[in-house]
């Protein structure tokens, strides 16, 4: 088999401290829950509910002008 090119080698290595990462946040989610994975699953959908509901509620207000858009360039000063 060829060696694998730089690129390659890179977005491996990358892939496997991604996945060792998320490894970890699941351990941590289940621990949190006990160990029980139903609850673990219930408390993800829960917390992505309310982060869609958060998003939808920015993007709103992003829309009628109250939040500048970042996106078209905008500079946030938080200062």
């Amino acid at each position: 088999m060829p060696p694998a090119s730089s690129t390659e080698a890179f977005s491996t290595d990358a892939f496997s401290i991604d996945n060792a990462i998320y490894e970890r946040a699941c351990d941590q989610a289940i621990a949190m829950c006990d160990g029980n994975l139903r609850s673990t699953i219930k408390a993800l959908i829960m917390a992505n509910e309310y982060l869609e509901i958060e998003l939808q509620e920015l993007r709103a207000a992003v829309a009628c002008g109250c939040i500048p858009n970042a996106i078209d360039g905008a500079v946030i000063d938080a200062a």
